[in-house]
């Protein structure tokens, strides 16, 4: 009788138990970033104390890894600026080409590959402003027109984009400006923070995704803007914020949109590891899709069950 009650994979789990056999564990990163290359998906995170792990897999359930070249590194801190924190990284897949956007040291970078695995490098080993930043993330309008969004140091942390130029390495600081900054009041229960950006153009208009409060806070969750232009100006949704403690989870936010193989879109995100500890914080992924509702002019993006777990499978 109470196995008619469980669930298919509940069963498979407590037959490993049994049998003695490894059960598959949670993928451990903060600030997840996930690149769908041919047929193999790659997940990035922060993790590496020297450097940038990456891993992949073919389904977004079962990973295997770290496969970077570098035992298990895509980035290694010898071939980049920087020593320690090595944080947030994105990566792109543009003109056959690899880029990486990530932080060191507080301190914003873009290196280079010929392959997913990696190794990057950077040819001028230096970040891309002086300046504290972290988080850096890129977008290339219809136009083909390069922006990087950033998160700023500067009262509180704050998200701002600037024009790349088109080596895609490094950016036009004239064009600087603000994005965001907290200004709802669940972005500032713990500390004034506006980080993790990302961007994406819908029917036209932008959607600036961000994460409110510091990543500490079990209240961390996400929120969006939306503006007609990539460097705004930016409207945030009144009914921010879209993900925040669903059910279980606390802590969850900083994530990245991609497509499956499919064409759907997908957000993957960090959660606390529990209730009782922020690390090492695990990774989760909600299908998402835009709606049009009552309380916005412009379609409202929202996250959708079921939630997919990754789990290192080897």
């Amino acid at each position: 009788m109470i196995a008619k009650r469980l669930t298919g994979s509940l069963i498979v789990v407590l037959l490993m138990v049994t049998a003695g056999i490894a059960q598959p564990s949670n993928l451990l990163f903060g600030d997840p970033f996930i690149l769908l290359h041919g047929d193999t998906y790659y997940m990035y995170g922060t993790a590496g104390e020297e450097g940038i792990e990456v891993y992949r897999s073919p389904d977004l359930l079962n990973w295997e890894g770290p496969v970077g070249v570098r035992n298990g590194l895509a980035l290694h801190k010898d071939d980049v600026w920087g020593d320690h924190w090595f944080w947030a990284p994105e990566v792109y897949a543009v003109n056959g080409r690899f880029y990486m956007y990530f932080s060191a040291e507080e301190h914003i970078n873009a290196a280079v590959s010929d392959s997913p695995v990696g190794p990057f490098r950077q040819t001028k080993q230096a970040p891309m402003l002086e300046s504290k930043a972290i988080d850096n993330h890129l977008f290339i309008d219809e136009d083909g027109k390069p922006y990087i969004y950033f998160v700023y140091f500067k009262d509180g942390l704050s998200v701002w984009v600037a024009e790349l130029n088109e080596d895609l390495l490094t950016l036009k600081p004239e064009t600087m400006a603000e994005c965001i900054r907290p200004t709802q009041p669940w972005e500032k229960k713990e500390g004034r923070v506006n980080e993790g950006p990302y961007v994406i153009r819908h029917e036209g208009r932008y959607y600036l995704v961000y994460s409110g409060n510091g990543y500490t806070s079990q209240e961390y969750g996400v929120g969006f803007a939306v503006a007609d232009h990539p460097t705004g100006p930016w409207e945030k949704f009144e009914g921010n914020p879209i993900l925040q403690s669903p059910d279980t989870l606390r802590g969850v936010g900083h994530g990245a949109f991609f497509k499956d193989k499919k064409g759907d879109l997908h957000y993957v995100y960090h959660a606390h590891n529990s209730r009782q500890k922020v690390h090492p914080r695990k990774v989760y992924i909600n299908r998402c899709e835009f709606v049009q509702e009552a309380t916005a002019s412009y379609p409202v993006l929202r996250m959708r069950p079921p939630r997919l777990t990754p789990v290192l499978s080897n």
